[in-house]
This record gives structure tokens, C-alpha cells and sequence, in this order.
């Protein structure tokens, strides 16, 4: 089972493995423990649609890597049922921060809202998630 309250470096060497999120959109772990993740992107070229704004999946992207740390820790295993994400306004600053929160943990559902805002502090959407934790300890 994964630490309730692991260290950055915990964190960060049990999800090497995520490499979309991590090496293709940039996404670092801030913090987590059992309940709670908080990532954050640097917004680059790469990240914007074709009307210069940052595009729903890399949004999105963000947000599930946030609710992947959430979710994980202190269990041995999570994994999304459905999401659903609202988006509320187009960014103008230079990077997203993720914050993601257990709603509710039962035994085999969980519920989690992800915020995500700006570096300006503008909220740029909301994700909620539902999932199933396939093991019970």
C-alpha cells in the first residue's frame, strides 16, 4: 500500500511512470496525502488550442494527475470511473495549479472535486471524479 502521508520524493518516484502527464505536458507534484494532490504546469506554446487558449486536455490532463495523487495515497490501488469537467474561464497567466479533494472515500467509491486556477488565483475549471478502488486492505 502507498504511504497516507508520503514525501515529495515518495510521490514523485511512484509516479515516474506517468510520462504523458509528467514529460509530454509538464505536470509536477506539488504535495499529497491520503485525500489531497496539488500539481502545477508551466502554460508553453504547446499547451494552447488554435485560438490561443490552453486547451481542455492539457487542463484536464493536470487535473487527473492532481486526483491520481489524491487518490492513491494510502491505498494500493484507484481508478476513475467518470469524470466531469467544467470549464469556467480561459487563462491569461503563466501557469495552472491543480488542487484536487476527497469529497467522500468508502470502501470501493470514492468522490473527488479538482479546482483548477491560475497563477493570477482565477478559477479556470472544476473536475469532478468518481472511483473505484479495486482492492480493499
Amino acid at each position: 500500500m502507498f504511504p497516507e502521508h508520503p514525501t515529495l520524493d515518495e510521490l514523485v518516484d511512484f509516479f515516474r511512470n506517468d510520462r504523458f502527464a509528467s514529460e509530454r505536458c509538464g505536470c509536477e507534484i506539488v504535495e499529497g496525502w491520503m485525500g489531497h494532490g496539488v500539481c502545477e504546469m508551466e502554460i508553453t506554446p504547446e499547451h494552447l488550442n488554435a485560438g490561443g487558449s490552453v486547451m481542455g486536455g492539457a487542463i484536464f490532463t493536470l487535473a487527473d494527475y492532481a486526483f491520481a495523487v489524491a487518490s492513491m495515497c494510502g491505498r494500493d490501488a484507484s481508478v476513475s470511473l467518470s469524470s466531469n469537467i467544467e470549464f469556467m474561464k480561459s487563462s491569461k497567466g503563466k501557469r495552472l495549479i491543480a488542487t484536487c479533494d476527497v469529497d467522500k472515500s468508502g470502501r470501493k467509491v470514492g468522490f473527488y472535486t479538482t479546482d483548477v486556477k491560475d497563477d493570477l488565483g482565477e478559477k479556470i475549471a472544476k473536475i469532478v471524479t468518481t472511483c473505484y478502488y479495486p482492492s480493499v486492505s
